[in-house]
Protein backbone atom coordinates (compact mmCIF):
# COMPACT_ATOMS: atom_id res chain seq x y z
CA UNK A 1 0.00 0.00 0.00
CA UNK A 2 1.37 3.37 -0.66
CA UNK A 3 1.69 5.95 1.93
CA UNK A 4 0.13 9.01 1.23
CA UNK A 5 2.72 11.99 1.79
CA UNK A 6 1.98 14.44 3.74
CA UNK A 7 1.85 17.93 3.10
CA UNK A 8 4.86 20.20 4.55
CA UNK A 9 5.03 22.30 7.27
CA UNK A 10 4.33 26.07 6.30
CA UNK A 11 7.31 27.53 6.33
CA UNK A 12 7.98 30.55 8.59
CA UNK A 13 9.19 33.73 6.95
CA UNK A 14 12.36 33.93 8.02
CA UNK A 15 12.16 38.07 8.22
CA UNK A 16 8.86 38.14 10.67
CA UNK A 17 10.77 38.20 14.13
CA UNK A 18 11.92 41.76 13.62
CA UNK A 19 15.35 40.29 14.22
CA UNK A 20 15.10 38.64 17.94
CA UNK A 21 15.87 35.26 16.56
CA UNK A 22 14.18 31.83 18.25
CA UNK A 23 16.31 31.92 21.25
CA UNK A 24 15.06 35.20 22.59
CA UNK A 25 11.46 35.15 21.40
CA UNK A 26 11.74 32.11 23.29
CA UNK A 27 13.19 32.47 26.55
CA UNK A 28 11.72 36.27 27.18
CA UNK A 29 8.91 36.09 29.89
CA UNK A 30 7.78 39.49 29.56
CA UNK A 31 7.22 42.05 26.66
CA UNK A 32 9.15 42.34 23.74
CA UNK A 33 8.99 45.95 23.11
CA UNK A 34 7.87 48.31 26.25
CA UNK A 35 5.07 50.73 25.75
CA UNK A 36 8.40 53.72 25.38
CA UNK A 37 9.38 52.02 22.29
CA UNK A 38 12.73 50.26 24.82
CA UNK A 39 14.08 46.72 24.01
CA UNK A 40 13.57 44.15 27.00
CA UNK A 41 16.76 42.85 25.48
CA UNK A 42 20.56 43.52 27.16
CA UNK A 43 23.66 42.98 25.80
CA UNK A 44 26.34 41.97 28.43
CA UNK A 45 30.25 40.94 28.08
CA UNK A 46 31.51 43.47 26.03
CA UNK A 47 34.56 45.50 28.05
CA UNK A 48 33.50 48.61 30.15
CA UNK A 49 34.41 51.30 27.74
CA UNK A 50 33.26 49.75 24.38
CA UNK A 51 30.09 49.12 25.54
CA UNK A 52 29.45 53.17 26.83
CA UNK A 53 29.03 55.92 24.99
CA UNK A 54 28.35 59.43 26.95
CA UNK A 55 27.44 60.95 23.83
CA UNK A 56 24.45 58.46 22.97
CA UNK A 57 23.84 58.43 26.55
CA UNK A 58 23.49 62.17 26.68
CA UNK A 59 21.59 62.60 24.08
CA UNK A 60 18.41 59.93 24.84
CA UNK A 61 18.24 60.90 28.68
CA UNK A 62 15.65 63.32 29.51
CA UNK A 63 16.14 67.07 30.05
CA UNK A 64 15.77 67.37 33.45
CA UNK A 65 18.43 64.55 34.33
CA UNK A 66 21.28 66.40 31.30
CA UNK A 67 20.65 69.38 33.16
CA UNK A 68 21.42 67.72 36.57
CA UNK A 69 24.62 66.17 35.42
CA UNK A 70 25.68 69.94 33.70
CA UNK A 71 24.87 71.36 36.76
CA UNK A 72 26.64 68.21 39.02
CA UNK A 73 30.03 68.79 36.78
CA UNK A 74 30.02 72.47 36.96
CA UNK A 75 30.00 72.08 40.64
CA UNK A 76 32.55 69.79 40.70
CA UNK A 77 34.83 71.24 38.39
CA UNK A 78 34.47 74.65 40.40
CA UNK A 79 35.35 72.58 43.79
CA UNK A 80 37.89 70.90 42.25
CA UNK A 81 40.13 74.35 41.15
CA UNK A 82 38.95 76.01 44.38
CA UNK A 83 41.07 72.92 46.51
CA UNK A 84 43.70 73.61 44.01
CA UNK A 85 43.67 77.15 44.60
CA UNK A 86 43.81 77.16 48.11
CA UNK A 87 46.96 74.33 47.97
CA UNK A 88 48.68 76.60 46.24
CA UNK A 89 49.22 78.70 49.72
CA UNK A 90 47.11 81.96 51.18
CA UNK A 91 48.96 84.73 48.98
CA UNK A 92 47.95 82.48 46.03
CA UNK A 93 44.82 84.79 45.53
CA UNK A 94 45.24 88.79 46.02
CA UNK A 95 41.37 88.94 47.20
CA UNK A 96 42.29 86.25 49.42
CA UNK A 97 42.03 87.35 53.47
CA UNK A 98 45.07 85.61 54.76
CA UNK A 99 43.29 85.34 58.38
CA UNK A 100 39.92 84.80 57.30
CA UNK A 101 38.59 81.22 58.08
CA UNK A 102 38.61 78.08 55.94
CA UNK A 103 35.33 78.70 54.58
CA UNK A 104 36.02 82.20 53.69
CA UNK A 105 38.84 80.96 51.95
CA UNK A 106 37.09 78.37 49.95
CA UNK A 107 34.26 81.06 49.22
CA UNK A 108 36.66 83.02 47.88
CA UNK A 109 38.42 80.58 45.58
CA UNK A 110 35.28 79.03 44.27
CA UNK A 111 33.75 81.93 42.88
CA UNK A 112 37.19 83.11 41.31
CA UNK A 113 36.88 79.63 39.50
CA UNK A 114 33.40 80.43 37.97
CA UNK A 115 34.51 83.63 37.31
CA UNK A 116 37.56 81.91 35.29
CA UNK A 117 36.26 78.79 33.96
CA UNK A 118 33.38 81.14 32.23
CA UNK A 119 36.11 83.66 31.25
CA UNK A 120 33.95 86.44 32.92
CA UNK A 121 37.36 88.00 34.52
CA UNK A 122 35.65 90.63 37.36
CA UNK A 123 39.55 91.51 38.12
CA UNK A 124 38.39 91.80 41.55
CA UNK A 125 40.63 88.68 42.49
CA UNK A 126 43.97 87.79 40.59
CA UNK A 127 46.18 85.07 41.02
CA UNK A 128 49.85 86.51 42.98
CA UNK A 129 51.98 83.48 42.17
CA UNK A 130 53.49 81.18 39.63
CA UNK A 131 51.24 77.87 40.54
CA UNK A 132 48.11 79.61 40.99
CA UNK A 133 48.91 81.29 37.30
CA UNK A 134 49.19 77.47 36.25
CA UNK A 135 46.01 76.35 37.54
CA UNK A 136 44.44 79.55 35.75
CA UNK A 137 46.02 78.26 32.28
CA UNK A 138 44.43 74.72 32.85
CA UNK A 139 40.90 75.66 34.11
CA UNK A 140 40.72 78.12 31.18
CA UNK A 141 41.49 75.62 28.66
CA UNK A 142 39.38 72.72 30.60
CA UNK A 143 36.48 75.33 30.87
CA UNK A 144 36.86 76.02 26.66
CA UNK A 145 36.79 72.64 25.99
CA UNK A 146 33.68 71.80 28.74
CA UNK A 147 31.46 74.38 27.40
CA UNK A 148 32.00 73.18 23.97
CA UNK A 149 31.37 69.90 24.85
CA UNK A 150 27.85 71.06 26.63
CA UNK A 151 27.16 73.35 23.48
CA UNK A 152 27.62 70.61 21.00
CA UNK A 153 24.89 67.95 23.19
CA UNK A 154 22.38 70.71 23.39
CA UNK A 155 22.58 71.52 19.81
CA UNK A 156 22.61 68.05 18.82
CA UNK A 157 19.46 67.21 21.49
CA UNK A 158 17.52 70.38 19.58
CA UNK A 159 18.63 69.26 15.92
CA UNK A 160 17.88 65.95 16.38
CA UNK A 161 14.51 64.75 14.76
CA UNK A 162 12.44 62.29 16.59
CA UNK A 163 8.39 61.09 16.59
CA UNK A 164 7.08 62.26 19.21
CA UNK A 165 3.94 59.85 18.71
CA UNK A 166 1.41 59.52 21.18
CA UNK A 167 -0.36 55.91 21.14
CA UNK A 168 -3.66 55.20 23.04
CA UNK A 169 -3.04 53.74 26.75
CA UNK A 170 -5.54 51.01 25.81
CA UNK A 171 -6.09 49.06 22.31
CA UNK A 172 -9.89 47.95 21.47
CA UNK A 173 -11.74 45.52 19.64
CA UNK A 174 -14.50 46.72 18.64
CA UNK A 175 -17.46 46.30 15.39
CA UNK A 176 -15.98 47.11 12.04
CA UNK A 177 -18.05 46.50 8.80
CA UNK A 178 -20.18 43.84 10.50
CA UNK A 179 -17.06 42.16 11.91
CA UNK A 180 -15.29 43.15 14.23
CA UNK A 181 -11.55 44.77 14.12
CA UNK A 182 -8.46 45.38 16.66
CA UNK A 183 -7.68 49.26 17.09
CA UNK A 184 -5.56 51.85 18.67
CA UNK A 185 -5.23 55.62 18.38
CA UNK A 186 -2.26 57.63 17.75
CA UNK A 187 -1.84 61.29 17.27
CA UNK A 188 1.29 63.84 16.89
CA UNK A 189 2.55 64.97 19.92
CA UNK A 190 4.64 67.83 18.48
CA UNK A 191 3.49 70.85 15.99
CA UNK A 192 5.78 69.95 13.10
CA UNK A 193 4.30 68.20 10.16
CA UNK A 194 4.85 64.35 9.27
CA UNK A 195 4.23 63.10 5.99
CA UNK A 196 4.17 59.64 4.14
CA UNK A 197 3.61 57.87 7.40
CA UNK A 198 3.69 54.08 7.08
CA UNK A 199 2.50 51.62 9.85
CA UNK A 200 3.34 47.93 10.90
CA UNK A 201 1.85 45.89 12.50
CA UNK A 202 3.11 42.55 13.76
CA UNK A 203 1.48 40.21 16.30
CA UNK A 204 4.05 37.93 18.02
CA UNK A 205 2.76 34.69 20.68
CA UNK A 206 3.15 31.93 21.64
CA UNK A 207 2.82 28.72 19.72
CA UNK A 208 0.46 25.96 20.14
CA UNK A 209 1.76 23.32 22.08
CA UNK A 210 5.03 23.77 21.37
CA UNK A 211 6.85 22.05 24.29
CA UNK A 212 9.49 24.82 24.38
CA UNK A 213 7.13 27.98 24.27
CA UNK A 214 8.06 29.65 21.38
CA UNK A 215 6.87 32.34 19.93
CA UNK A 216 5.72 33.44 15.99
CA UNK A 217 5.16 36.38 14.35
CA UNK A 218 2.80 37.18 12.00
CA UNK A 219 2.24 40.44 10.04
CA UNK A 220 -1.36 41.89 10.62
CA UNK A 221 -3.29 43.00 7.28
CA UNK A 222 -4.23 46.80 7.77
CA UNK A 223 -7.08 48.42 6.69
CA UNK A 224 -5.33 51.33 5.84
CA UNK A 225 -1.03 50.91 6.10
CA UNK A 226 -0.22 54.85 5.27
CA UNK A 227 -1.64 58.40 5.30
CA UNK A 228 -0.19 60.99 2.94
CA UNK A 229 -0.68 63.42 5.74
CA UNK A 230 -0.73 63.23 9.82
CA UNK A 231 -2.14 66.26 11.07
CA UNK A 232 -4.67 65.07 13.06
CA UNK A 233 -5.33 61.77 14.72
CA UNK A 234 -4.91 58.45 13.00
CA UNK A 235 -7.17 54.91 13.86
CA UNK A 236 -4.59 52.36 12.73
CA UNK A 237 -7.06 49.16 12.23
CA UNK A 238 -6.83 45.24 11.77
CA UNK A 239 -9.86 43.95 10.78
CA UNK A 240 -10.58 40.55 12.41
CA UNK A 241 -12.04 38.50 8.77
CA UNK A 242 -11.47 35.05 8.63
CA UNK A 243 -8.08 35.53 7.16
CA UNK A 244 -6.88 37.51 10.82
CA UNK A 245 -4.87 35.11 13.32
CA UNK A 246 -7.28 36.45 15.86
CA UNK A 247 -10.67 34.90 14.22
CA UNK A 248 -12.56 32.75 17.01
CA UNK A 249 -9.87 33.86 19.46
CA UNK A 250 -11.45 35.09 23.21
CA UNK A 251 -9.96 37.36 25.69
CA UNK A 252 -9.02 34.71 27.53
CA UNK A 253 -7.23 32.67 24.61
CA UNK A 254 -5.45 36.04 23.47
CA UNK A 255 -3.88 36.58 27.13
CA UNK A 256 -2.87 32.85 28.18
CA UNK A 257 -0.55 33.25 24.33
CA UNK A 258 1.05 35.82 25.78
CA UNK A 259 0.08 37.74 22.81
CA UNK A 260 1.62 41.24 22.21
CA UNK A 261 1.15 43.39 19.09
CA UNK A 262 4.31 44.94 18.08
CA UNK A 263 3.51 48.65 16.11
CA UNK A 264 6.22 50.51 13.85
CA UNK A 265 5.80 53.96 12.52
CA UNK A 266 7.71 55.12 9.83
CA UNK A 267 7.18 58.88 8.64
CA UNK A 268 9.00 61.60 7.30
CA UNK A 269 9.64 65.30 9.02
CA UNK A 270 9.36 68.21 7.17
CA UNK A 271 10.47 70.67 9.36
CA UNK A 272 14.15 68.43 9.49
CA UNK A 273 13.85 66.26 5.82
CA UNK A 274 14.57 63.34 7.61
CA UNK A 275 12.88 60.12 8.29
CA UNK A 276 11.83 59.59 12.10
CA UNK A 277 10.14 56.26 13.60
CA UNK A 278 9.01 55.17 16.04
CA UNK A 279 7.50 52.00 17.91
CA UNK A 280 5.27 50.88 21.15
CA UNK A 281 3.09 47.66 21.75
CA UNK A 282 0.17 46.60 23.38
CA UNK A 283 0.12 42.46 25.26
CA UNK A 284 -3.08 40.89 25.80
CA UNK A 285 -4.18 42.56 28.71
CA UNK A 286 -3.92 46.24 27.57
CA UNK A 287 -6.86 45.66 25.19
CA UNK A 288 -9.99 46.48 26.13
CA UNK A 289 -13.26 43.77 24.34
CA UNK A 290 -16.12 45.53 23.42
CA UNK A 291 -15.20 49.32 22.96
CA UNK A 292 -15.03 52.27 20.73
CA UNK A 293 -13.21 55.19 20.69
CA UNK A 294 -14.82 58.66 21.75
CA UNK A 295 -14.24 61.33 18.80
CA UNK A 296 -11.37 63.55 19.03
CA UNK A 297 -12.96 66.34 17.16
CA UNK A 298 -14.29 69.64 18.73
CA UNK A 299 -17.43 71.46 16.97
CA UNK A 300 -15.84 73.38 13.36
CA UNK A 301 -15.12 77.05 14.60
CA UNK A 302 -16.73 80.29 12.93
CA UNK A 303 -13.65 80.12 10.79
CA UNK A 304 -14.33 76.44 9.49
CA UNK A 305 -10.91 75.44 11.56
CA UNK A 306 -11.30 72.09 12.77
CA UNK A 307 -9.28 70.97 15.93
CA UNK A 308 -8.77 68.06 17.94
CA UNK A 309 -8.64 67.63 21.73
CA UNK A 310 -5.62 64.83 22.49
CA UNK A 311 -6.61 64.80 26.23
CA UNK A 312 -9.47 62.46 24.19
CA UNK A 313 -6.99 60.35 22.87
CA UNK A 314 -7.43 57.51 25.43
CA UNK A 315 -11.28 57.29 26.28
CA UNK A 316 -13.33 54.95 25.32
CA UNK A 317 -16.46 53.36 25.57
CA UNK A 318 -18.65 50.38 26.16
CA UNK A 319 -20.51 49.24 23.03
CA UNK A 320 -21.63 45.52 22.03
CA UNK A 321 -19.74 42.82 19.76
CA UNK A 322 -21.57 41.14 17.22
CA UNK A 323 -22.24 37.87 18.18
Amino acid sequence: MTAVPQPAPPKQDINSDLGFGAVVSREVRHRLVNRDGTFNVRREGLPLFASLSAYHYLLNISWTKFLGYVSACYIAANTFFAGAYLLCGEDALSGMHPHSHLAGRFATAFFFSVHTIATIGYGSITPNNLSANVIVAIEALAGLIGFSFVTGIVFARFARPLARVIFSERAIIAPYNGITAFMFRIVNQKSNEIVDLNAKLMLARRKKHSPNGEREFILLKLERERVALFPLSWTIVHPIDQDSPLHGMTPDEVRDCDTEFLILLTGFDETFSQNVHTRSSYRGDEIVWGAKFKSMFNPAMDDGTLSVDVRKLHEIEPVPLAP
